[in-house]
This record gives structure tokens, C-alpha cells and sequence, in this order.
């Protein structure tokens, strides 16, 4: 049988291919054509191909390495009919000793990791680290334009036109994707720990369903371990890793037995990784007593102090408020302020917390989590109409089904008739 039933089981395995090693194949690729827009096409050309051959075919016994040999030629194919041709001979004859060279010894390589080297590769100084970082996402990590968009608070057109002008400002500069040696780490190590913290976000922020991305945040903690050994005397290496895993530590209490999302003050503490905790606490101790501290060990060491309250009400909010902070005052970032608000309202009870979100509105108008922190100090505040009002703007603005829920379910507790 040859119908639509016989195809769709390898169009789903296709799709399955491309939604969960897309990202890593995309990876090899750009390093290998040193192309971001070559990798992506023959990429792109190989699946095609692969629904095609493998309906008649079969699934091939080792289906990602059939798509890196199919998207190399099609790279090739594309390079042989471009009107360039001549220009990219070296490339052509690049490529074509991939195909043919066997898996001989390389040379030693200090960071020995497939993606972390393409992540140190398009990490390139030339380009701002905002523009680097976005394209280092999209083009070896895989995210989608919108995600990367929602994570900098940009909008999708607007990181879509970021993303093009970067690719013709490196095509016409002649920008090289080579892998740095020890010596090129350091300039590029502020954009390469920003990819791996996004990375990680990603896994919490995800609007595709309402469960945790649990691959990418393992991802980005194993790219945070390896980078602790690259860089063992390096602080903020240290304090990113320990702030990826006191976040994860919590993964277990995060979703309710219905898939609703559970605030840190629903949680069950009994459900929280001692493990990581314990360890998160001890890198963020040592990284901390290093005497140079920056924003992610800031981050990390706000998340401790939550790791080490016994519970919610005992919380050191006086102590969050002031590493908050601390924080704004490394990087002028709202949503850092936004945080430290939160804290404040502990301290200093709802009303002023509200006084003090008003200097940020502007520059978070889009963003959800103001809203929906604007509508729990309302509310605090007796101000329930005006909560409502809040809670449904977060509601609109919501990219995860699971965030709408649970909006929702803040809505509907607030109190009926005249605040």
C-alpha cells in the first residue's frame, strides 16, 4: 500500500527528526559549509528528500546520518548552479573532501563538543551580542524568530529584519565561522553564556504545549558543565550553571496533577531536587567567593536564597529585594526591576510596589508577566476591577496555553461584586 496511510508514519518520523535534532544537524551543517543560509537550504533539501526516498525506500538504518550526507550534496548542487560558481570553487572542493575523506585522528580540539563549537564559532565579535546571540539561536540552536522575539521582549518583525541584516552584514564582511582557540574565548564568552541561558529559558517559556522542554533545559546545563571545565576559574560560569540548576531543581512541583502551572507559593517543597540544590548552592558559594561578581551569579544567588527558605512565608524578601537591586544596577533591564517590585511588595505591602511599577510600563507594554504581576498587587490592594482588567491584558498577550490557564484561573478567584 502506497496511500496517504503508508506515508504519513515517515512524515511523522520526518517531523519528529527535524522538531527534536533539527537544531544539532543545523549545527554540523553550519559548521562544515561555514554557510548559515547554505546549511539551512540543504538542510531544508534533504527533508524534502528524505519524504520521497524513504516512502520508497524505508526508513534508513541511521536516518540522521542519511540527511547530513543528502544535505551536503545538496549544498553542492546549490553551490555548482550559482551564478558565483567560479568564486566558490574553494568551497565546492571544501566540501566535496567532507563527502570523501574518511574519519581519520583530528587534531586535538580543546572544547570537544559539536554544538558548544559552533556556539563559540557564531559567537563572533564583529557583530553586537545581541544580533550574535539571536542568530546563534536561530541558526544552531534551532529556536523559532518568534521565540527568539519573546525572549527580548522585540517584536517578530522586528527580530526577523535583525536576523537578515546580520546575515548580509557577515556575508559581505566576509565573517569566518571558525571555532576559536583558548586564546578567542573570552571576547566571545558574555554572548556564548547568553545563548546557553536562552536555551535554557526556552524550556520554561515554551509556548508549544503546557509541559516543561525538559531537552532543552538538560541541553543548556550540559553546555554549562562543559563549560566549567573549559573555563574552571571562571565566575560567571560558575554562577550561570548554578542558576540553571536551582531553577530545574524545582521542575517536579512546577505542574499541578492537571498540568496547571503551580506558583512558587503552591508548591510542594518535598518535590524539589536536593541534589541540584545542593549543588547549585555550592557553585554559586565558590563562585561568589572569587570576589567578581556579575549578573548571573546575582541571579543565582536570588534563587538560593528561595532554595533555602524553608517556606514561602519565611522567605528573606528583604534580602531578594536588595540582590534585585544589585541586579538592576549591572544591566538596565525592566524585567529586573519588575522582580525586585515583586520582592518589594513582601517588604513593603502591594500599594508601593504598585507606586513603583509605573516608571517601567512603557518599556514592558507587551510583556505578560507585568500584567500578570500588576493584577496579583491589585488585587492584594483590594483593587479588584482594576485586577480583572490586568489579568485579562495578561491573558491576550500569552504565548502558552498552559499560561492562559492558569491566568484564567487567577481571574476567576478574584472576589465577585464591589471591591
Amino acid at each position: 500500500m502506497d496511500g496517504p496511510a503508508a506515508r504519513a508514519p515517515i512524515a511523522e518520523a520526518i517531523d519528529r527528526i527535524a522538531r527534536q535534532d533539527g537544531g544539532r544537524l543545523l549545527s554540523s551543517l553550519v559548521g562544515s559549509l561555514r554557510d548559515f543560509q547554505l546549511a539551512e537550504d540543504g538542510l531544508q533539501d534533504a527533508l524534502e528528500s528524505a519524504l520521497i526516498h524513504w516512502n520508497r525506500n524505508g526508513l534508513p538504518a541511521s536516518p540522521n546520518a542519511w540527511l547530513m550526507q543528502v544535505a551536503r550534496r545538496k549544498a553542492i548542487d546549490r553551490l555548482r548552479r550559482s551564478a558565483n560558481f567560479h568564486a566558490k570553487s574553494a568551497e565546492i572542493a571544501h566540501l566535496i573532501e567532507l563527502e570523501n575523506r574518511s574519519a581519520a585522528a583530528d587534531e586535538p580540539d580543546p572544547i570537544g563538543d559539536e554544538r558548544l563549537k559552533l556556539i563559540f564559532a557564531c559567537c563572533h565579535p564583529a557583530l553586537d551580542k545581541k544580533t550574535c546571540v539571536a542568530l546563534t539561536l536561530r541558526s544552531v540552536c534551532g529556536l523559532k524568530t518568534e521565540e527568539i522575539a519573546n525572549a527580548y521582549l522585540d517584536g517578530h518583525e522586528a527580530m526577523a529584519q535583525r536576523l537578515v541584516r546580520a546575515r548580509h552584514k557577515i556575508a559581505k564582511a566576509g565573517i569566518a565561522y571558525e571555532v576559536p582557540g583558548p586564546g578567542g574565548w573570552a571576547a566571545r564568552l558574555e554572548s556564548v553564556l547568553a545563548v546557553v541561558y536562552l536555551i535554557f529559558n526556552e524550556g520554561y517559556a515554551s509556548g508549544s504545549g503546557h509541559h516543561i522542554r525538559a531537552d532543552l533545559c538538560e541541553e543548556a546545563i550540559r553546555l554549562g558543565r562543559l563549560l566549567t571545565r573549559l573555563k574552571p576559574d571562571e565566575p560567571e560560569i560558575e554562577g550561570l550553571l548554578a542558576l540553571m540548576l536551582l531553577h530545574h531543581a524545582r521542575r517536579a512541583a512546577r505542574i499541578g496533577a492537571s498540568g496547571e502551572i503551580l506558583t512558587l507559593e503552591a508548591q510542594d517543597r518535598r518535590l524539589w531536587d536536593r541534589a541540584e540544590i545542593s549543588e547549585g548552592l555550592a557553585l554559586i558559594e565558590q563562585a561568589l567567593c572569587r570576589r567578581r561578581p556579575g549578573p548571573y551569579q546575582i541571579q543565582a544567588a536570588i534563587i538560593a536564597v528561595h532554595a533555602e527558605a524553608p517556606s514561602f512565608p519565611r522567605t528573606d524578601w528583604q534580602q531578594i529585594a536588595s540582590l534585585y537591586a544589585e541586579l538592576t544596577r549591572t544591566a538596565d533591564n525592566p524585567v529586573y526591576e519588575l522582580n525586585r517590585i515583586v520582592a518589594v511588595s513582601y517588604v513593603e505591602g502591594p500599594a508601593t510596589a504598585l507606586a513603583c511599577l509605573k516608571p517601567i510600563a512603557i518599556a514592558l507594554v507587551e510583556y505578560q508577566p507585568f500584567y500578570a504581576v500588576q493584577a496579583d498587587l491589585l488585587a492584594r490592594d483590594g483593587q479588584i476591577d482594576q485586577a480583572r482588567l490586568a489579568y485579562r491584558r495578561a491573558i491576550e498577550l500569552s504565548q502558552s496555553e498552559a499560561e492562559k490557564l492558569f491566568l484564567s484561573g487567577r481571574l476567576d478567584d478574584l472576589p465577585t461584586g464591589p471591591a
